[in-house]
Order: structure tokens, then C-alpha cells, then sequence
């Protein structure tokens, strides 16, 4: 089995390569003449679209302001589920919840990498 090292390594090569095939295929794009016309009716397609949403976003008002909250609320929520499931599997303790219909939830977790300099 290959140690972490060699697999973080085998990654950024992989991440390197993607890039690259990545930087061809909008080169090989952005000398397609009709891929170029469909990019502009895109773009006042999504134009327009940002309009109707606007729109409908000031006549809901209130209810839309709401659903905003919400979104935060939830944000908020989830860290803190996060948190005290990690502080409860660091304590040793078993971690699970279940919703209104008995279903039975176990947690799911995930480890990344960022720079630290």
C-alpha cells in the first residue's frame, strides 16, 4: 500500500495534468466559431433570466427575506451539528440522530489538505 506521501504526490501530478487538458480544451473552444454565438445568446439568455429572478424576488418580499434567513440559519446549524459530532466522537461517544419518520443518520466524514504557508 502506497503511504500518503506518494498518493498526495500522485495527486498533484494528476491535478497538474488536469489542468492542462483542461487549458487545451478551451483553446480548441474558443476557435469554434458557432460555440462563440451560442456563448453570447448564453450570456443575454442568463441576463434575462437574473432580471426575472430579480423581479420576482422584490414581489415576494417578506417570503423571500425569510427564505434567505433560512439559508443562514442552516448554514449555521450544520457547522454546529459538525462540531458536536466531532467534539462527541472525540469523547468516545456513539453519534447518530434520527428524523421524524425513525430513520436512523450516521455521520459521514471527510479529511482535506490546504496550504498552510
Amino acid at each position: 500500500m502506497k503511504d500518503l506521501q506518494e498518493v498526495f504526490n500522485d495527486l498533484q501530478e494528476a491535478k497538474k495534468e488536469l489542468k492542462e487538458i483542461r487549458k487545451e480544451y478551451r483553446d480548441a473552444l474558443s476557435h469554434d466559431g458557432e460555440y462563440q454565438v451560442i456563448i453570447e445568446k448564453m450570456t443575454e439568455l442568463r441576463e434575462q433570466k437574473k432580471n426575472h429572478e430579480l423581479s420576482t424576488q422584490r414581489d415576494m418580499g417578506e417570503r423571500w427575506e425569510r427564505m434567505e434567513d433560512l439559508k443562514s440559519e442552516t448554514k449555521a446549524m450544520q457547522e454546529m451539528i459538525s462540531d458536536i459530532s466531532l467534539t462527541n466522537l472525540m469523547d468516545g461517544k456513539t453519534i447518530e440522530v434520527r428524523d421524524e419518520y425513525d430513520t436512523l443518520y450516521e455521520p459521514v466524514y471527510s479529511v482535506t489538505f490546504k496550504k498552510t504557508n
